[in-house]
């Protein structure tokens, strides 16, 4: 499509269509729905609550015709608000005009016009906002994508569990492992830092101008206003927050931003690791005859998808950590400088979510070259010094870590060098047999139980 090509931004342009499920969360017609929805069950709590006896009274008809303002909100809606907004130059009190525009239409409900944005500030409406888009997001973009890339890890780890491997410590030859335990270090890892972002509470305030409930308590000072308040915020599936200036302090999106970051951490660490091992050739990729991998160079089958995924984490990770930094800092009770920020919210999301299935293509087209694997650790005898010492440890030995030690650092054993150690060694013929039937392919511990774990 045209605007896809003069698109600002990339998550608007070229990968638009793979952060689509993003925008009924952060786009403009998200923020502007969320207002209509917060006000619109504003009206509704005060009109069901009990406390405000002159309050508003409407009927089961009204009800559904105000819910039905936040159902079947569209595009031409949200552009109409945006049309108001251009007179007002205030976006959330066009919402406020909007809605009452549309009580205006009833009988019943135009007497009521009063109680809509009712003892609100703009700030009331936008954090609650701001937390719905968040929560929903997370609900269902975010989450559901990281337990995709859970399934698919584990998956891969599990037939990968006993492919033995070369382990690299400090790029240097260390103990054998397998792929498919590597890979399950990945999947546990990310399960826990999901678990992190999913348990961050999310805060809302509707506690007015500075956070006293100045006109609450002055129009009606017989109400108990907090618990009011305590009650709506709860209602919207939301943590509240009783103590605030005008602003909601936003320390609880600093802690979702910083709990995406940890899986972007993690998910890079992950592309890095693969990009290695496709260099390595433990895993070939699938092709696909109709891409090109060079402009000059045919034969190039590249790991684009860990790539791609590596740079928008990179935005991403660098937005999370500006969100986190900035937005729990506001001069006395308000300043404007986190409105402008939190609009970028989406953006941080989109990059992560962007880099999520780039990664998961690249997962898709792996094809694991486990003959190869074995051959390079069954070449690598030296990887054995470390159980010959220690059962030496165990018999009591002298110096048994400084004998390995003098034979095998910073040189290669073979075979017959390593066996010749051990039957000149001081261990029992058992032990001496039992050392002398391993081979470094078979020195992988508890690799294959730990990779087929269920989570």
């Amino acid at each position: 499509m045209s605007y896809q090509l003069t698109a600002l931004s990339p998550l608007d342009g070229r990968y638009s269509e793979k952060v689509s499920d993003l925008r009924p969360y952060f786009s403009e017609f998200a923020l502007i729905r969320y207002r209509v929805l917060v006000e619109i069950r504003w009206f509704l709590h005060l009109a069901e609550s009990t406390d405000l006896p002159d309050g508003p009274k409407i009927s089961m008809v009204d009800r559904t015709y105000l819910l039905k303002m936040i159902s079947v909100f569209s595009v031409e809606d949200a552009q109409a608000i945006k049309n108001i907004e251009a007179t007002t130059n205030h976006d959330v009190k066009a919402v406020e005009y909007w809605i009452r525009d549309r009580f205006e239409e009833s009988e019943s409900l135009k007497k009521w016009v009063g109680f809509i944005h009712f003892a609100c500030t703009s700030e009331d409406i936008n954090n609650l906002s701001y937390a719905l888009m968040l929560s929903d997001a997370r609900t269902h973009v975010l989450s559901p994508c990281l337990q995709t890339i859970i399934q698919v890890l584990n998956d891969l780890a599990t037939y990968c569990a006993s492919m033995s491997m070369l382990s690299r410590t400090h790029g240097q030859p260390a103990s054998p492992t397998t792929m498919g335990k590597e890979i399950k270090n990945f999947s546990h890892r990310l399960l826990i830092q999901k678990d992190i972002l999913e348990n961050i509470l999310i805060y809302g305030k509707i506690n007015g101008a500075v956070g006293n409930y100045n006109a609450h308590q002055w129009v009606y000072p017989e109400i108990a206003w907090p618990n009011i308040a305590c009650d709506f915020v709860k209602s919207l599936g939301l943590t509240f927050n009783s103590h605030t200036t005008q602003i909601e302090p936003h320390d609880n999106i600093a802690r979702y931003f910083d709990a995406l970051k940890g899986c972007n951490q993690i998910i890079q660490d992950l592309n890095q690791d693969m990009w290695g091992y496709i260099s390595l050739n433990y895993f070939s990729q699938k092709v696909n005859a109709n891409e090109v991998g060079s402009s000059t160079m045919p034969h190039k089958v590249n790991p684009i998808d860990f790539e791609n995924s590596e740079g928008n984490l990179s935005i991403s990770t660098a937005i999370c950590e500006m969100m986190s930094r900035k937005l729990p800092i506001s001069r006395w009770q308000r300043d404007l400088s986190d409105s402008t920020v939190l609009r970028n919210l989406g953006v941080a999301a989109g990059h992560s979510v962007l880099a999520f299935r780039s990664t998961l293509k690249g997962l898709g087209k792996l094809k694991a070259n486990p003959d190869l694997m074995v051959r390079e650790v069954a070449q690598a005898w030296e990887v054995l010094a470390e159980p010959i010492q220690m059962v030496m440890r165990r018999y009591g030995i002298a110096n048994p870590y400084e004998q390995l030690k003098a034979l095998s650092r910073g040189q290669r054993v073979n075979e017959e060098i390593l066996h010749d150690f051990i039957k000149k060694s001081e261990l029992p013929e058992n032990e001496k047999q039992r050392l002398l039937g391993l081979t470094p392919d078979q020195y992988i511990g508890n690799a294959v139980a730990l990779a087929k774990v269920e989570m």
